[in-house]
């Protein structure tokens, strides 16, 4: 294994990471609610009424973060070496995942992790570990 330095940014990823764990914590302080993105996405194809508001600031705020991001730096290239099915079928075997799983990676690996939760840790370590199976799989069994 090699470490690509050019593609090495630490001080990106730690204040990604600062950024992140600042803005779930503010949000379950203001709030009360988990910033778990499978919940609030899933939220809006059922939202009780007054609750639809907040919902949509929220997922406007993560598309709006690309466009102020460029103004300090470039984004990186985005690559996508799948075709429109295998991305259909990664997508739905998401969605299900996350509610089966009662959450998704923000939910339980940012959030739940923090309370130290320990469906969330089993969650985590759960879907980190099929993540490390499927990514070996893939690239050295299937090829």
């Amino acid at each position: 294994m090699t470490l690509d330095w050019q593609a090495f940014t630490p001080w990106q990823v730690l204040s990604g990471g600062l950024l992140i764990g600042l803005a779930a914590a503010i949000f379950i302080l203001l709030n009360g609610r988990i910033a778990g993105i499978s919940g609030i996405l899933g939220g809006l194809l059922r939202a009780p009424q007054g609750d639809t508001g907040w919902r949509l600031a929220f997922v406007f705020g993560m598309m709006a973060a690309a466009w102020v991001w460029q103004g300090w730096a470039a984004l990186p290239p985005m690559v996508i070496d799948a075709d429109f099915a295998q991305l259909v079928v990664a997508g739905l075997l998401v969605g299900i995942s996350t509610r089966y799983g009662s959450g998704c990676t923000s939910g339980h690996g940012v959030c739940g992790i923090a309370r130290l939760s320990p469906r969330s840790l089993v969650a985590t370590a759960a879907f980190m570990g099929s993540g490390f199976v499927t990514v070996y799989v893939i690239r050295h069994v299937v090829g």
